[in-house]
């Protein structure tokens, strides 16, 4: 059994992004570990807060409790600072993850690799899935993080893009009303949304665990994008969220459709 450690950038991320793989693997035996690096502190500020609770501090519950239904064994916090979307002030702010040392974020996370005998660590794609600060700051700490730690393994999470513009393509084929949604669109950083398959190397299936990844978004109550995407309806949340996409630096070229903790799945 293997124990591996996901690092996202915000409280919800994981249930968004990654849940469906967590669990699939906490489901086979695996330890599986969270690191999320920021407070979230610039997520929705829910209207029933009480007295003395902060957002980060509901975020952080939220966190916890979709970590218990995807049955993830330990949660680590590592406090840094929202940094916003691109262009936001809080870009600026001294504690924002943005600007934290990516040395000193690699070292914290390097010591949960250590302490966890980590087999393999997972980030994301080189921008981030759609460049948000954070986001691409994830990916340049993890990768870091993994060197130091000597970690065997290091995975970057991604998604498809080259599945979502068939869809789109099939959908405004068919008369759809696809509004303003167009995946090879510029997103936060300029870039379109994840990667082509031609980039990937894990297609993942994960739709087993889609009641899980609903039930963790749901756990993320506060949060609208969240709630939003348990909006859509069953059919279509079980093509966009069905399988996840991973890309394993050092792999050969191309897109395999199974599970990277598969035994022989190294190499």
């Amino acid at each position: 059994m293997a124990t591996v450690v996901f690092v996202h950038a915000h409280p919800d991320d994981e249930a968004s992004q990654t849940s469906g793989s967590m669990a699939r693997a906490v489901s086979e035996g695996h330890r599986v570990v969270l690191v999320v690096a920021t407070n979230g502190d610039h997520g929705d500020a829910p209207a029933d807060l009480a007295e003395g609770e902060t957002v980060v501090h509901r975020r952080r519950v939220e966190a916890e409790a979709a970590g218990a239904v995807i049955g993830t064994h330990r949660v680590v916090f590592l406090g840094y600072a929202d940094s916003g979307m691109t262009g936001w002030a809080q870009n600026d702010h001294e504690a924002s993850f943005m600007r934290v040392d990516t040395e000193e974020a690699a070292r914290r996370v390097a010591d949960v690799l250590r302490e966890e005998a980590a087999d393999v660590v997972v980030g994301y794609d080189w921008h981030g899935g759609y460049g948000h600060p954070d986001h691409v700051k994830v990916h340049a700490v993890t990768r870091r993080a993994a060197e130091l730690a000597g970690t065997p393994r290091y995975l970057e999470s991604s998604m498809n893009r080259s599945a979502m513009i068939r869809s789109h393509e099939e959908a405004t084929a068919a008369g759809h009303d696809v509004g303003e949604w167009d995946p090879s669109a510029p997103m936060d950083d300029g870039n379109p949304l994840g990667s082509l398959e031609e980039e990937l190397h894990w297609a993942c299936d994960v739709s087993d665990f889609l009641e899980v990844k609903r039930s963790a978004l749901k756990a993320h109550a506060s949060q609208s994008d969240a709630q939003g995407m348990l909006q859509m309806p069953e059919q279509m949340f079980a093509v966009a969220f069905g399988w996840e996409h991973f890309i394993e630096p050092g792999r050969p070229d191309g897109m395999v459709a199974g599970w990277f903790l598969d035994a022989g799945a190294v190499g």
